[in-house]
């Protein structure tokens, strides 16, 4: 199945009633010391054995989310996001659904994607958990070839340096210290399932 068809088979829903989720903390009360907490920021970089236009095709693909990204449970975008996004630059309202334990936590996310170059997600004003929460992804060509271990596969022979950035800052310093350790590795998962995501996409592929 194509990533396209997996975007028009997500249900719709209109920009109006978009709210998207991650993470949802029971209400605790504030800290004695102040609401005062600082941006957190993760980077992973690894170079992948496919092209930056199936990279990109992956993330840029948000209704098919919840098939692979740890914790996404649910995703909702404007039906034809995906298909303008392999074509030029767009701007688009996203809602997903993530559950983690027993926290839930819904908000809206700007998602910007550049063709084959980048795809952000940058958390609304309104987001009650989180007083910032933005990923990123650039793709960026490499001359390492890749080993195509599926004979199937027609890709290019590409490989792609990828980077992920995550900054988040929590609206409650509480949260942030419940949170800490587990956010040290969402950067790593992320990579890992959007690696393990290309191989079932595409077909398994090694560097040379």
């Amino acid at each position: 199945m194509s990533l396209l068809t997996t975007a028009l088979k997500t249900p719709l829903c209109t920009t109006g009633c978009l709210r998207r989720s991650l993470f949802s903390f029971p209400s605790l009360p504030s800290s004695p010391f102040g609401n005062g907490t600082s941006p957190q920021t993760y980077r992973e970089e690894k170079i992948l054995p496919y092209s930056d236009k199936e990279l990109y095709a992956v993330v840029a693909d948000v209704a098919s989310y919840p098939q692979f990204i740890p914790f996404c449970t649910g995703s909702r975008i404007d039906r034809s996001a995906f298909g303008r996004a392999m074509q030029e630059k767009t701007e688009v309202e996203a809602e997903l659904t993530v559950g983690f334990l027993n926290f839930k936590e819904s908000y809206v996310s700007i998602v910007t994607c550049i063709p084959f170059k980048s795809v952000q997600a940058q958390a609304s004003s309104s987001t009650p958990l989180f007083k910032t929460l933005s990923t990123t992804w650039n793709f960026q060509r490499t001359a390492i070839t890749p080993i195509i271990v599926n004979a199937d596969c027609t890709a290019r022979n590409s490989s792609t340096l990828v980077s992920f950035d995550l900054t988040y800052e929590f609206a409650n310093p509480i949260h942030a210290g419940i949170s800490a350790a587990f956010f040290g590795q969402v950067s790593k998962l992320m990579i890992k399932a959007f690696q393990d995501r290309c191989s079932a996409v595409y077909g398994p592929r090694n560097l040379r």
